[in-house]
């Protein structure tokens, strides 16, 4: 029973990743795919909360280099431009 919730958690989240700018997209959706599962707790909650931001703050941030005002999200924006 949980892995089936946890598969239907990460199809929500891949869905979610699909933001209709391609460079938004292979940033979050890479994440996702690569990073996602081995991550903390903490972490995973990040890159939840961050895919509740619209798309021009995630630009702003992702591709632009602006930073977040809070901690939680100025920590998963850093590592999703290192990967």
């Amino acid at each position: 029973m949980a892995t089936e919730e946890a598969s239907r958690e990460f199809a929500r989240l891949r869905w979610q990743c699909r933001r209709g700018m391609l460079e938004l997209d292979e940033i979050l959706d890479g994440y996702l795919l690569q990073r996602y599962r081995q991550a903390d707790a903490a972490e995973q909650a990040a890159f939840r909360l961050l895919l509740t931001q619209q798309d021009p703050q995630l630009q702003q941030w992702l591709l632009l280099g602006k930073e977040p005002d809070d901690m939680d999200l100025r920590v998963i924006v850093r590592r999703l431009r290192e990967s």
